[in-house]
């Protein structure tokens, strides 16, 4: 487990990290095992940053094995996104979430 996400997340502070070839911006707040593949999973609203659909900002679940350079950038954000479920049916088990 990366106590890194669970502390973005308790206090809702906006992460930088790079993942599948650019950096990200995201707001995070689910954190668990996905119940298909048993990887470490972060559900997180991404607001800038690489994209590679172009559609942001928006929802992404990013698998934690390629998330790397993972910081809190000390930006916060106030409140959860709009469609936030914190029991994500996806995830078998959550760590930490909103």
């Amino acid at each position: 487990m990366n106590n890194t996400i669970c502390e973005a997340i308790a206090s809702k502070n906006i992460v930088e990290f790079y993942y599948n070839g650019g950096i990200r911006i995201a707001e995070p707040h689910c954190y668990g095992i996905h119940k298909n593949t048993g990887n470490e999973v972060l559900c997180a609203y991404q607001i800038r940053g690489f994209s590679e659909s172009g559609n942001l900002p928006g929802w992404r679940l990013f698998d934690v094995a390629d998330v790397s350079a993972l910081k809190i950038t000390g930006e916060q954000f106030l409140s959860p996104r709009p469609n936030y479920n914190p029991n994500d049916k996806r995830m078998s088990k959550i760590f930490c979430n909103i």
